[in-house]
């Protein structure tokens, strides 16, 4: 009589990749994840296929940064290199790529900076660049991250433009200025280097800005949604799901996978019975997808 399920074929295992063979780095905060080069990646992304898990989503760490990230669409750089890899080594699985330009600024922020401040159109432009070298690369979906305004709708056209029009976009519609990052900004090596991203990142006290902004990306021509993080924003989840109908992405994030471990390290909880409730919860909330590191451990628990 259970009313709510998961499946693998829900999940997306997030992927972080840099330069190098046989490179395959920890991530302290983050046991089980870690730093690949495009060989390891490719790897680790036919384990996933073979897990019954449809899709990665690439994150890349560049040889070299600068204030205006122009490594994010270097035709050579990891991310658009493991694309060509795993398309071509790993063929079926869908190849997500994050857009933005945290990983690939000097500054960390997730634009051009100008005064100290994010400049919002010169920063579209460049993300717009960095859309345009994924699908070059052969990526099936390119996931703005962002929340720059109007960056949907200019990656829409830009795509549209140079024929990549099966290119679908995934947007972090609704993406929260968040304490559960932390361990992400580890692993992809993107802390600001000052300031913080309160200008673009939303308030976590307000839902009917979500929905505004979900709308926004929508009516740009988004056709995925993402809300971030997932565990406790699973009210927002609902409340697009309920409203608007579209696909559903909600990212269980780096914090929240850590205190997971942390927890089960500890001998505090039970890890498999705390991973299948909190992504169960994210799944009853309403997200058709789920992006998490646990997909591995939970696809395999879901046999």
């Amino acid at each position: 009589m259970r009313e709510t399920r998961l499946s693998p074929e829900m999940f997306v295992e997030p992927l972080f990749v840099r330069s190098g063979e046989g490179q395959r780095l920890a991530i302290g905060s983050m046991p089980g994840v870690y730093q690949l080069s495009v060989d390891e990646a490719v790897r680790e992304a036919a384990a996933i296929k073979a897990a019954g898990i449809p899709a990665v989503i690439l994150f890349g760490l560049p040889d070299e940064k600068d204030a205006i990230g122009s490594s994010a669409y270097d035709a050579e750089a990891p991310v658009q290199s493991a694309v060509r890899a795993i398309k071509r080594e790993v063929p079926g699985l869908v190849v997500v790529t994050d857009v933005c330009l945290c990983e690939y600024t000097s500054h960390g922020h997730c634009g051009i900076v100008v005064d100290e401040e994010v400049a919002n159109d010169p920063s579209v432009e460049q993300l717009v660049r960095a859309a345009l070298s994924h699908a070059a690369a052969g990526a099936d979906v390119v996931a703005p991250s962002d929340m720059m305004d109007g960056r949907v709708g200019r990656i829409r056209e830009a795509l549209d433009e140079a024929g990549f029009t099966q290119v679908a976009i995934m947007s972090y519609a609704a993406k929260y200025c968040s304490a559960f990052y932390g361990p992400f900004r580890e692993a992809a090596d993107s802390a600001p280097a000052f300031g913080d991203r309160r200008s673009h990142q939303m308030d976590p006290a307000n839902v009917e800005e979500a929905l505004r902004e979900v709308e926004l990306d929508i009516d740009e021509g988004a056709d995925i949604v993402m809300i971030k993080p997932a565990v406790t924003y699973l009210d927002v989840i609902a409340r697009v799901k309920a409203e608007f109908g579209i696909p559903t992405a909600a990212y269980h994030v780096s914090g929240e996978y850590a205190m997971l471990k942390a927890a089960a390290r500890n001998g505090w909880i039970d890890e498999p019975r705390a991973m299948m409730e909190t992504l169960t919860a994210i799944r009853r909330a309403g997200a058709d997808i789920i992006i998490t590191y646990y997909a591995r451990e939970a696809a395999k628990l879901l046999g």
